[in-house]
């Protein structure tokens, strides 16, 4: 089955068969391996990624259903060689260990900050819940994120992209982190 699908803000077709999930369409066939996997259950959210801007655990989710609609992984955040401020919180706060979940972790962030600019440590937590970090006790992750929004705030303030122009060096955060889950429903 043919799709057409914009991964970070590359439009992107592919024939694909029905039943092949988005984790390994975009792993696979478009070449983006920080979209890891790590349970194939939705239980770690290792696979997220954010379909038009909605995290989802792509290793239950079929790359047909992804027909015409954005996706973003991790490899979308980083920006004309700068870090995402996300990406240069999670490095400065040490929010990430072996860097497993890192990626899923980043997109949740994403979308939570998207939704809520400044949110208190238990929205944070709240927000990650699906993701599982079996390396961390989840507390510079949760600094890491607030400290993201903090600087993404001061960015639209100053209406100045955010980014870390020092961090642009660094090796991209995709190839070290891990991705995380996506956020579960809380209705």
């Amino acid at each position: 089955m043919l799709i057409t699908v914009t991964v970070n803000g590359v439009e992107q077709s592919a024939d694909v068969e029905p039943r092949k999930l988005l984790v390994h369409f975009l792993r696979e066939q478009v070449g983006l391996t920080g979209t890891h996997i790590g349970c194939d259950t939705s239980g770690c959210g290792a696979c997220t990624v954010l379909v038009d801007g909605v995290p989802i655990k792509s290793c239950t989710f079929l790359a047909v259903q992804a027909d015409g609609r954005g996706i973003e992984t991790v490899e979308g955040l980083l920006s004309e060689g700068q870090l995402h401020p996300i990406q240069a919180a999670f490095k400065q706060e040490h929010g990430l260990q072996c860097g497993f979940c890192t990626p899923g972790m980043m997109l949740a962030a994403k979308a939570l900050l998207a939704a809520n600019p400044d949110p208190s440590d238990e929205e944070v937590r709240w927000s990650l819940s699906g993701n599982i970090c079996r390396c961390t006790g989840y507390m510079n992750i949760v600094r890491a994120v607030r400290a993201a929004a903090a600087t993404m705030r001061e960015h639209a303030a100053a209406d100045e992209p955010a980014g870390d122009p020092a961090a642009a060096t660094a090796e991209p955060a995709a190839t070290t982190a891990e991705p995380a889950t996506t956020v579960q429903s809380r209705s």
